[in-house]
């Protein structure tokens, strides 16, 4: 083998190494976000506010995540969102309460409320104090 070639070969070897260490970190994403999804929707879906819903999904997508940057709450939101339209027969009728996550209505979840559709006014999401809600 000459020394064009043998580079050529290390080379390679190192480019595979490099590609296979990086699926892993992202298949550990999306498990998280999958976790975090499961959880909201799941406590959601039992009659659980969005509060409560959030914090617990949320703490799970914080402590599952590596690395030197905390996950924000904003990236959590929408990793949440992301695992439900993925794949929406893993989170049945879980749709319903991704709005919730941006600002939308966060009462808990009742069999007359999920079984009925309201519409929010501008109005109503200007007024309520939710701003906080991704503070730090």
């Amino acid at each position: 083998m000459g020394p064009i070639r043998s580079s050529l070969v290390l080379s390679a070897a190192a480019l595979i190494g490099t590609l296979s260490s990086v699926a892993h970190p992202l298949q550990a994403a999306k498990a998280t976000e999958d976790k975090g999804a499961r959880i909201y929707c799941y406590m959601r879906s039992s009659g659980n506010d969005h509060e409560v819903s959030w914090k617990a999904a949320y703490a799970v997508i914080k402590r599952q995540r590596s690395g030197v940057f905390k996950t924000s709450p904003e990236h959590a939101s929408v990793m949440i969102t992301e695992a439900v339209v993925q794949e929406p027969g893993n989170f049945p009728d879980c749709g319903q309460f991704l709005g919730d996550l941006f600002g939308g209505n966060t009462q808990p979840a009742t069999a007359a409320a999920l079984a009925t559709s309201t519409s929010v006014t501008e109005s109503t999401i200007e007024s309520t104090e939710d701003t906080a809600r991704y503070s730090y």
